[in-house]
C-alpha cells in the first residue's frame, strides 16, 4: 500500500470533503492500527479524524452515545459504558493497540472475530454516519449487512441503551487466543434477549438460538461447520441461563 497524501483536517465539514473527492481514493484514519482498503482498491490518500474532537461520551436518559474516537482503553476504564462492553473492550486487544484503536475503526474494519462488535449488536447498537448530504443513524447489524452507508461518510458516534444485563461466553484454543466462537447476550425486561456471534459468519452477527443449526460457518484449523455450530448451540444456551438468572434473582 502507498499513502501518497495525508491530510488531518480541523473540522468535519473538512473532512468531509477531503473523502468525497472523486480523483483521489481516500479513507478515514482512526487510530492507525488498522486501515480499511482491499488490495485491489487501495487508497491513496487517508483522512485523519484526531483533531474532529470525536472522542467524547455522553449519557442521555437510558442511552450512552460515545465519540467514535473514543480508543478501546476509554472504553475499558470509562464507568458509565456497561461491564460485558468494557470487559470486550479489553480483550478486543492488547494494551499497546488498545489505547490507539478507536471504536469507530473498529466498526470501520468489521473483523469477523471482534468480540465487541458482537456485544455492541447484542446491545442493539446504533451508529451515527456523517456524509455531505447530512446525518444518517443506522443500526450497526444494517451497516455490516449495506457498507455503502459509510461511502464517503465519516462515522461520528455509537448509541447503546445503558438498562439491562449483558453476558458473554467464549471458546479459545488458550485463554488469551482469539475465541473460535464468542456469544454475547443482552436482556432488557422480561423475556427480551438479543444474541450476537461470532465465528459464524463473515462479519459478527445477530443470532436466534433455534436455528443455529441453519448457520454456515466456514471452517478453518481451529474449528470445522459443525463444532462452530456446535459451540455457538452450547455457548448461547449458557449465556441463555446466565441472563435468564440474573433476570429473576
Amino acid at each position: 500500500m502507498t499513502i501518497r497524501e495525508y491530510h488531518r483536517p480541523a473540522t468535519l465539514e473538512e473532512a468531509l470533503a477531503l473523502l468525497g473527492r472523486t480523483e483521489v481514493k481516500s479513507a478515514p484514519l482512526g487510530g492507525g492500527t488498522a486501515l480499511n482498503g482491499l488490495p485491489e482498491d487501495e487508497p491513496e490518500a487517508v483522512v485523519d479524524l484526531q483533531s474532529l474532537g470525536l472522542d467524547s461520551t455522553s449519557k442521555e436518559e437510558n442511552t450512552l452515545t460515545i465519540g467514535a474516537m473514543t480508543t478501546l482503553n476509554g472504553l475499558t476504564e470509562d464507568d458509565s459504558v456497561p461491564p460485558m462492553l468494557r470487559e470486550l473492550s479489553h480483550r478486543e486487544a492488547p494494551n499497546t493497540i488498545r489505547n490507539a484503536a478507536t471504536i469507530g475503526g473498529t466498526i470501520g474494519v468489521v473483523s469477523p472475530e471482534s468480540g465487541l462488535l458482537a456485544g455492541l449488536l447484542a446491545y442493539n447498537a446504533r451508529v451515527t454516519v456523517v456524509n455531505q448530504t447530512g446525518s444518517n443513524e443506522v443500526s450497526l447489524g444494517n451497516l455490516f449487512a449495506d457498507s455503502s452507508h459509510l461511502d464517503s461518510g465519516i462515522i461520528t458516534s455509537v448509541s447503546v441503551p445503558t438498562g439491562g444485563a449483558g453476558a458473554y461466553e467464549h471458546t479459545a484454543r488458550t485463554p488469551a487466543d482469539i475465541p473460535i466462537v464468542l456469544i454475547a447476550g443482552h436482556a432488557v425486561g422480561s423475556g427480551s434477549i438479543q444474541l450476537a456471534a461470532t465465528g459464524v459468519g463473515e462479519t459478527p452477527i445477530i443470532i436466534d438460538p433455534r436455528q443455529i443449526g441453519a448457520l454456515e460457518p466456514q471452517p478453518d484449523f481451529r474449528g470445522s461447520a459443525d463444532y462452530r455450530r456446535h459451540l455457538a448451540d452450547v455457548l448461547s444456551q449458557r449465556v441463555l441461563s446466565r441472563l435468564e438468572l440474573e433476570g429473576n434473582p
